[in-house]
């Protein structure tokens, strides 16, 4: 996600360490090498003509901070402006009367009927109820990916009318109230591009429902076309904000820096994996953290609370206070690891780690590795780390496929944490 632009933007803000001070040619030689990287990263001409103009006008100007270098000077705005860009201020979903009719609309190949799969998922787990309502009658098979999508998470599907897309949507949202539900998500049809019908269909579903949020899904891939196609969208619909689909897989971001500059509506969602729990509520502040290579704490401290069980935190917080560090816990951690997503995303997210692993492969398979030597310890060793001997390693060893070397480092390894979680269990718990 962003990798490229990233690398750009770092190594052009990398030139400017070491400076004493900020002169005109020093600054305008950055600006013409982020002007470039955000050309190459398709974003739109004039956003960023824009954007490298009030940064160079900024970072000349007398707003600058004697507590900050002049290259920590330079990134603090490029920082402020790039959230200004991708979206400062309250994105967040209307929530109003039951049902709140959310509709989403775009072209065939966006990604609507999975991200409004992963839209429901993501409400359910804000504690809403939602309903998915089949709106979508051109696309062959669509309802029918939209009804095994919604058994997959658990949520309703109403699919109550395969001949007109308005009376569909009427009749699902009715349904939904009736049921009792929070919100009604609405997929709709889409086109291989934009034209009369598809907009006149989606004007007459708005019409018959009255959605508080209309959401544009737009693949992250397409760059500055997905741009195009918010403008000839915002012409005849008036949609609030964006989801963007594909971002992890969008190396440059166009789309991500360039549509809320052109189209005024923030990006709100962002679909950041093919898995359904892969929804992310868009944080512009966070965004231009992570592409600055500054981390995203936030997000990180989010993905791990949404990983552990309210139980599992507490027993967890217990043995902390308590000192120990068992190969239980060793294991636990490890699949919270797991569940908060691919370990490269996640390492990215820690300030400073991301950078100096920049170019470097972060092997998944070392988890696993650890969990096979863990699994092939008895639940008593398990237990009571102190009772492994050396013959006990190298049955260990044995029977995880594994090498003594690495049982011996994992040995060390939670000897090293439990020494690690009795003194933070003195220090901030006691």
């Amino acid at each position: 996600m962003f990798d490229t632009l990233s690398d750009r933007l770092q190594a052009a803000l990398g030139g400017l360490r070491g400076k004493g001070r900020l002169d005109e040619e020093t600054v305008s030689k950055a600006m013409r090498e982020i002007r470039l990287a955000l050309l190459e990263a398709d974003v739109n001409v004039e956003v960023a003509r824009e954007f490298t103009a009030t940064v160079k006008e900024r970072a000349l100007g007398e707003d600058v901070s004697r507590s900050l270098s002049p290259a920590q000077q330079v990134v603090k705005i490029v920082h402020e402006e790039l959230t200004r860009l991708l979206g400062a201020g309250d994105s967040r979903l209307v929530f109003g009367k039951p049902p709140t009719v959310i509709l989403l609309a775009g072209l065939q190949g966006s990604g609507k009927t999975t991200a409004a799969a992963k839209l429901a998922l993501h409400l359910r787990r804000e504690g809403k109820r939602p309903a998915l309502v089949a709106c979508d009658l051109q696309r062959p098979a669509a309802v029918e990916q939209l009804e095994q999508l919604g058994r997959q998470i658990q949520v309703p599907v109403y699919a109550l009318d395969r001949v007109d897309p308005v009376a569909a949507a009427r009749a699902g949202v009715d349904a939904a109230r009736r049921e009792g539900y929070d919100v009604a998500i609405l997929d709709t049809a889409g086109r291989l591009h934009v034209d009369e019908a598809l907009m006149d269909e989606l004007e007459r579903v708005a019409a018959a429902t009255k959605p508080l949020n209309v959401l544009l899904v737009l693949d992250a891939m397409t760059g500055q076309e997905a741009v195009n196609v918010a403008l000839a969208f915002q012409e005849r619909v008036a949609f609030d904000g964006v989801v963007l689909t594909k971002l992890d897989g969008d190396a440059r971001g166009g789309a991500a820096l360039s549509v809320k500059a052109v189209t005024g509506k923030p990006v709100k969602l962002a679909s950041t994996g093919e898995k359904l729990d892969q929804l992310e509520v868009f944080h512009p502040d966070r965004m231009a953290s992570r592409i600055l290579g500054m981390g995203d704490v936030l997000t990180l401290i989010e993905k791990a609370e949404a990983a552990v069980e309210a139980d599992e935190q507490a027993e967890l917080e217990r043995r902390l206070r308590a000192g120990e560090f068992t190969f239980d816990d060793f294991l636990a951690s490890s699949k919270m690891l797991r569940r908060m997503g691919p370990l490269q995303g996640i390492v990215k997210m820690i300030p400073g780690l991301g950078r100096q692993l920049q170019g470097m492969d972060v092997d998944e398979r070392q988890l696993a590795r650890v969990e096979a030597i863990i699994l092939s310890m008895t639940p008593q060793e398990r237990r009571m780390p102190h009772i492994i001997t050396m013959q006990r390693r190298r049955r260990i060893a044995a029977g995880s496929g594994t090498s003594l070397d690495e049982v011996n480092k994992l040995m060390a390894a939670r000897k090293q944490m439990a020494k690690m979680m009795k003194q933070l269990g003195k220090g901030r718990l006691g």
